[in-house]
């Protein structure tokens, strides 16, 4: 048994048992977070096993599963795999830990109930990022819909049934749509190698020499499913609503890793599946990507909720992400794949530096509002002066989501646009745009939110009144207390990394990077046939 299969198994055995604790809410945290500290620290041998410079698939397991069509339960991982499987291990025992300084359970609902499906989400998403087989990846990628479902539905907000149904709709419309699309690369292994297949790096082989007006239809069935689950504009009308009703530790999840599945799946099936698709139809997703970049942007700007803010700065930043993953040259050369090269090195390391920056906003936001009560920003007013931990917290997440130089996200950024400026000198121009605007809405946000007098309902408590201002001490009184240090614990791990990873992304940077090579190579290649 691989280390990989051990991450997949280990948050099943989890929630099972979990499920016979819904009556003992702090030992079912307890136990909760002891599983999702045991997964993270297996992370460290499966990284200390990954050989950057090794096969392209690594921790590979297969067994037969339903043998007449050619569908195995495989698993392997590649760099940008091993990654995204980090990612979701570091942030699911955060969830877990800060779950009583930023969730309230509805009444009747157990704890014990909440975080098996916590981990059963977690034990999918691995499973997603490493599976081989394409049909098993269709089958995971529509499963992993159930928990996240029941997540959003049974402990959100009060709109939450609406944004759960219009979740889970969209998304698994998407995948249906990317169901026959892997029935027609089946079709196609079938035709030429005599047996049909789902086996992904057969399919590489063998999709990517079909007509290119073949690869443009099956293409597209898999790039809809991946943009409505990145999301890209104009397919993104569901995050606004999920975000904003989900749990705070179940809107980390969502907007920090499962849609990462869309931008990953951009990488690993658009790309080495159908490089001549992927070359005829990258100007309309990059035209996509800049309109995501700049709509995400001006719309957070507007925003009056604290939460559907970071879900347009999410929109904002996915587009970013497929402006690097679609910034390859169309004419194939070597010289220009590797002067592209850093865009899409960017672009998976953002995949990662997007998951901590807006992590950490959420949980710092999900403390603010469990403290005030609203997630309402004219609600609030001043609070670093009550609560300058706190206040700290919030600018360190809010520097990093608008990537100033010395925080994680900066680099990526920087990659995105060095490789971009050189093929696609027009859409990084007016991506730049975004940059600009990100300083604008982040810094707008912690002014109103921290700055200035004490103010407002959600710090006055009872009697209060918009716009009354009172003194720090006053609302120190009505409970708003700072960080303490469970919740200081809980959020060290993320600064350490945002800091640490902005004066030195070696590590990610390295183990990305032949994988990277590895997907550009198979555009570049086709280009030169």
């Amino acid at each position: 048994m691989t280390w990989l299969l051990v991450l997949i198994l280990l948050p099943l055995v989890g929630a099972i048992v979990l499920s016979g604790l819904r009556g003992d809410d702090k030992l079912a945290t307890r136990v909760a977070l002891g599983f999702g500290i045991l997964e993270l620290l297996l992370i460290i041998p499966l990284w200390a096993s990954y050989s950057p410079g090794g096969a392209r698939l690594q921790q590979t397991t297969s067994m037969d599963w339903i043998p007449g069509f050619g569908i195995h339960i495989s698993f392997g991982m590649d760099g940008i795999a091993l990654v995204m499987i980090a990612v979701i291990a570091l942030l699911v025992p955060i969830v877990i830990g800060a779950l009583s300084s930023t969730d309230k359970l509805p009444e009747g609902r157990s704890a014990g109930g909440f975080l098996s499906l916590i981990l059963v989400q977690q034990a999918l998403t691995i499973a997603v990022f490493a599976a081989t087989d394409v049909f098993l990846f269709y089958v995971l990628f529509e499963i992993m819909l159930i928990p996240m479902y029941f997540l959003i539905g049974g402990y959100g907000g009060a709109n939450r049934q609406y944004a759960a149904v219009k979740f889970f709709l969209y998304s698994f419309l998407g995948g249906l749509i990317m169901l026959a699309s892997a029935i027609g690369a089946y079709s196609l292994a079938s035709d030429k190698l005599g047996q049909g297949t789902f086996d992904w790096a057969t399919l590489v082989t063998v999709v990517r020499d079909a007509p290119a007006s073949t690869q443009i239809w099956l293409f597209l069935g898999f790039f809809l499913a991946f943009a409505i689950k990145a999301p890209l504009v104009p397919l993104h009308t569901w995050l606004p609503d999920a975000a904003g009703q989900a749990p705070i530790g179940v809107a980390v999840l969502l907007v920090g890793v499962l849609d990462k599945v869309g931008t990953f799946g951009f990488l690993r099936y658009c790309i080495p599946m159908f490089p001549e698709a992927s070359k005829t139809l990258a100007p309309l997703v990059l035209v996509l990507a800049v309109l995501g970049v700049l709509y995400g942007s001006i719309l957070a700007a507007g925003q009056t909720d604290m939460k559907r803010f970071i879900a347009y700065v999410s929109i904002a930043h996915f587009g970013f992400i497929a402006l690097g993953i679609f910034s390859f040259p169309v004419n194939g050369s070597a010289a220009d794949a590797a002067s592209a090269e850093p865009a899409m090195v960017g672009s998976v390391s953002y995949m990662l530096n997007h998951s901590l920056a807006t992590g950490m906003l959420i949980v710092v936001v999900g403390m603010i509002v469990r403290r005030g009560g609203s997630t309402r920003i004219s609600d609030y007013g001043g609070m670093a002066k009550v609560t300058p931990l706190l206040g700290g917290m919030l600018l360190v997440a809010g520097l990093s989501t608008l990537s100033l130089p010395g925080t994680n996200s900066f680099i990526s950024e920087f990659l995105v646009l060095l490789g971009s400026f050189t093929t696609r000198p027009v859409y990084a121009i007016l991506a730049t745009i975004g940059m600009v605007l990100a300083a604008a809405y982040v810094l707008w946000l912690y002014q109103r939110v921290m700055q200035g007098p004490v103010r407002g309902d959600a710090m006055l408590g009872a009697g209060g009144g918009p716009g009354t201002a009172i003194a720090p001490e006053l609302g120190a009184k009505k409970g708003i207390r700072d960080l303490g240090g469970k919740e200081i614990a809980v959020l060290a791990p993320l600064v350490v990394l945002i800091i640490g990873l902005g004066f030195y992304p070696k590590p990610v940077l390295d183990t990305i990077t032949p994988s990277v090579q590895a997907t550009m190579s198979s555009v570049v290649q086709q280009g030169g046939k």
